[in-house]
């Protein structure tokens, strides 16, 4: 066999084995690698590094432009789902479920679930939501369709919320996502993302859910970290949360290179002659 067809998927059972300190864990304390990805292209560069790349409803903000997650459409997740399943090999891709497809009623969820996995070829499906929606997860689980639970800070509920906020600092706030982890991780999720949570309380939840935990400005102590790849790479320069690294600054590099060009353009540097095709002869 060549080492192309070599390469296998890594599967949301895998893992959910990987919750630290798992005895039967293949990778013990291994923390899980998450990063977004939108586009073939960058699925292929990620690939390799990455444990999960999460084909998140973030792209209706990072890619479209628009002000929040929720005009992003189950057609746009589809799209994106499988332009990043077929630029990776090896990653567990994880498409988001958008905003107004899942919330109706465990069938309503199950039929737009169905479609994303039948039509991208991805591993699992993530939806936002705790107490209210483990029916719905034990729902989807029971019928094979792996899902990564979403609790604390929720963008498609971000009106609701009013707006882009750490959450948990109150006890009564605090208790309830505790609450809503638990109910996700009882309701068969493989995994849960903690976003936007004050530490204490993304740590505590962390060590008591029997399920892996990724954090996205949460704690160290999640058994996965996930960040915007747009965010890490410095290409998403309207707004960085506090709880990004940025691990380059491509953005000024795109920039400065499309200057280059423009000037070249403008002086009529380029296109020189190697950049043009000449007459063949004879």
């Amino acid at each position: 066999m060549s080492a192309t067809t070599d390469v296998r998927r890594i599967t949301a059972p895998e893992l959910r084995a990987r919750k630290g300190g798992e005895p039967t864990s293949p990778k013990g304390c291994e923390p899980i690698v998450c990063l977004t990805a939108y586009t073939a292209p960058m699925a292929r560069l990620l690939d390799a590094h990455v444990d999960l790349l999460l084909v998140g409803d973030s792209l209706g903000m990072v890619v479209y432009g628009f002000d929040s997650t929720l005009p992003v459409t189950l057609d746009l997740m589809i799209a994106h789902g499988a332009a990043v399943v077929r630029g990776s090999r090896r990653a567990c891709v994880v498409i988001d479920l958008p905003f107004g497809s899942y919330q109706e009623s465990p069938q309503q969820a199950f039929r737009n679930a169905a479609r994303v996995m039948a039509e991208t070829g991805a591993q699992a499906v993530k939806l936002e939501g705790g107490l209210e929606m483990a029916e719905t997860v034990a729902f989807l689980a029971a019928r094979g369709i792996p899902v990564l639970g979403h609790v604390g800070l929720m963008p498609q509920s971000v009106n609701s919320l009013g707006g882009y906020r750490a959450v948990g600092r109150d006890d009564a706030v605090a208790e309830r996502i505790r609450a809503d982890a638990h109910a996700i991780a009882d309701a068969g999720a493989f995994a849960v993302v903690i976003e936007g949570t004050v530490e204490p309380l993304a740590r505590s939840i962390s060590a008591e859910l029997p399920i892996p935990t990724i954090g996205i400005g949460a704690s160290p102590a999640c058994d996965g970290q996930v960040l915007v790849s747009d965010d890490l790479l410095g290409l998403f320069a309207e707004f960085t949360p506090k709880f990004v690294k940025r691990y380059a600054d491509l953005g000024t590099a795109v920039s400065h290179a499309a200057e280059q060009y423009a000037a070249d353009v403008r002086a009529r540097r380029f296109p020189g002659p190697e950049h043009c095709f000449s007459v063949k002869k004879g």
